[in-house]
C-alpha cells in the first residue's frame, strides 16, 4: 500500500529538520521493522528501565503486532549500533494524535541531543501521515524531562494522572507511585516548528498572577538517597499541580529554578446592565 503523505511546506521542512537533527547528533534514524531489530529495541529499553529479560518493557509479540499495524517504531543508530528507541501508536481518531508510549536513549550516548533528533523523526513521520499532534506522559518530578518536553520541544501538559501505571517492577519506578503528566505536542504550531529547526526561543514570560510549582533539581538522586523525601515531593507536587489544573489553570512553561509556570483561568468579569 502506498504511504499516505501530505505534500505541503511544513512536512518538507519537518523532514529536513529531522535529518539535520540526526546529523548534528551523530546518528541515523529509521523505522525498525525486523524481528531482530525489535528484539534489539526491547533489549535496549529494558536495560534503560532496569528490567529483567522475563519482564521486558514491551512484549516482543506486541511490538511485532504494532509494527505490522502501521504504528511508529523508530531507532537511532550510532557507529556502535542501536542507541535510541521510540515506540508510538495511533490514538483514538477523535484525538487526531499519535500516542508515544516509550522512548529511551542509552546512558552511554546521553547528552548528544539524540532524544531531540528521535522526536523530530517521529514528528516528521506523523505529519507525513496527516497526524497533527503527538501525546505522551512523563514523570512531573523529573526536571530534565520537563525542560526537554516543554522548553525544548514546545509541548504542553494538560492533564495530571495520579499513579497512572500503578506499581511498576523496574529499577526506575520501584517503591514510587507512578504519577504522570499527559502532554500534547501540536506539530503544526509555529513555535514548535521554530524549535524543530533549532531556532532559540525565549522562555515563557511570567505574567502577573502566574503561579509556580517547584520540583527538585534531581529527583533521581533523591530517590537513591532518601525515599521518604522523594515521596514527600511526589505528594506535594501532585497536590499543587492537581489543584491548579482542576481550577482551569494551564501549564505554559517550565523554569529550571522555579519549576512549572501555571497561568490561572481568566475570570470573566460580570457586568450589570
Amino acid at each position: 500500500m502506498a504511504e499516505l503523505t501530505r505534500d505541503d511546506a511544513i512536512v518538507t521542512t519537518a523532514l529536513h529538520d529531522a535529518e539535520q537533527a540526526a546529523a548534528a547528533s551523530g546518528v541515523s534514524i529509521r523505522e525498525l521493522t525486523t524481528v531482530g531489530e525489535h528484539a534489539a529495541a526491547i533489549e535496549l529499553l529494558s536495560g534503560i528501565w532496569q528490567r529483567s529479560p522475563e519482564n521486558p518493557v514491551v512484549p516482543p509479540e506486541l511490538l511485532r503486532a504494532l509494527s505490522k499495524a502501521g504504528n511508529y517504531i523508530g531507532g537511532a543508530f550510532a557507529e556502535d549500533g542501536l542507541v535510541g528507541v521510540a515506540i508510538a501508536f495511533h490514538a483514538d481518531p477523535g484525538r487526531h494524535a499519535l500516542y508515544s508510549h516509550i522512548a529511551g536513549i542509552s546512558a552511554a550516548h546521553a547528552g548528544h541531543s539524540i532524544g531531540f533528533a528521535l522526536k523530530q523523526h517521529q514528528r516528521a513521520w506523523a505529519l507525513r501521515r496527516g497526524i497533527d499532534a503527538i501525546e505522551w506522559t512523563f514523570d512531573p518530578l523529573v526536571a530534565r524531562n520537563a525542560h526537554f518536553n516543554i522548553t525544548k520541544l514546545g509541548a504542553r501538559p494538560h492533564e495530571y494522572l495520579s499513579d497512572f501505571y500503578g506499581p511498576m517492577a523496574d529499577g526506575v519506578n520501584t517503591d514510587d507511585e507512578t504519577d504522570r503528566l499527559l502532554i500534547r505536542w501540536e506539530l503544526r504550531d509555529d513555535e514548535v516548528s521554530l524549535r524543530a529547526g533549532g531556532t532559540p526561543l525565549p522562555p515563557a514570560g511570567r505574567m502577573p498572577g502566574d503561579l509556580t510549582v517547584a520540583v527538585p533539581s534531581d529527583i533521581e538522586r533523591i530517590r537513591r538517597e532518601d525515599r521518604g523525601e522523594a515521596q514527600r515531593w511526589r505528594f506535594q507536587v501532585r497536590e499543587e499541580l492537581t489543584r491548579a489544573l482542576d481550577a482551569g489553570g494551564r501549564i505554559v512553561g517550565f523554569d529550571r529554578s522555579e519549576g512549572y509556570i501555571i497561568r490561572p483561568e481568566e475570570k470573566t468579569q460580570e457586568r450589570t446592565p
